[in-house]
């Protein structure tokens, strides 16, 4: 995985949420937890695993709304922090953090109901093993985003500290054909990348995260969104 060691770093883990959903990056957070609550739908009593958990937004936010979850990460730095968010809302006793690593998952087979993984795919090095092993775990569904190839990050990548993995939708079809998933939804959003949003205030962001929103209602928009979020269904 592309910046293992950095997402250990306990300075790291402190600062993660902050720099990423303060300010224009809260629009991103609001766009992340509804695309993994339209995926999943009603969580109550479902069995879920989310595999690159960091610092448990999303394992956290299911656990409130009484699904049975696990949060598996790598870095014990991010896991601390999501066991405090877990705290912090009161739920600390109806979800589990474990660390582990995603290409050796440490479940039997069909033992959840859904497998999630966001923020995770454009840092695999071996995304077709990962994947894999997340179908074999899961027994109703799975759900991931990727960053795009036509997108525009495309653009800067390069210039980003760990760059990041961009996929086709051929790629991806091809990920879940080998994974033995069928796919039942795709969504494409964001025109402009996150980057942008994060770097300017809440107020600046909303018109044109609604500016962006409208372009990407256009039919050729898709093409050009910066991520994919997939929903696949165990065959």
């Amino acid at each position: 995985m592309k910046g293992e060691e950095w997402y250990q770093a306990d300075e790291v883990a402190e600062e993660y949420e902050e720099k990423r959903f303060s300010r224009g990056g809260r629009l991103i957070d609001r766009r992340e937890k509804q695309a993994v609550l339209d995926a999943i739908g009603p969580v109550d009593d479902q069995n879920v695993l989310e595999i690159a958990c960091g610092t448990g937004r999303f394992t956290v936010m299911l656990a409130e709304r009484g699904a049975d979850i696990v949060g598996l990460d790598i870095s014990a730095a991010m896991l601390q922090q999501g066991r405090q968010k877990a705290r912090d809302a009161g739920v600390a006793d109806h979800l589990e953090f474990m660390r582990g690593d995603a290409a050796r998952l440490p479940f039997p087979d069909d033992h959840f109901d859904t497998v999630f993984a966001m923020r995770f795919f454009h840092l695999a090095d071996t995304p077709a093993a990962f994947l894999s092993e997340m179908c074999r775990v899961a027994a109703d569904r799975v759900v991931f985003d990727t960053f795009n190839g036509t997108s525009t990050r495309s653009i800067y990548n390069w210039l980003l500290p760990m760059g990041s993995r961009l996929y086709a939708r051929s790629e991806v079809e091809k990920l879940l054909e080998g994974a033995n998933l069928e796919l039942v939804n795709a969504e494409h959003d964001w025109i402009l990348p996150y980057g942008f949003y994060r770097k300017i205030p809440g107020s600046i962001a909303d018109p044109i995260r609604d500016a962006d929103t409208t372009i990407g209602d256009l039919p050729f928009a898709d093409r050009f969104a910066s991520v994919s979020y997939w929903t696949a269904r165990v065959r």
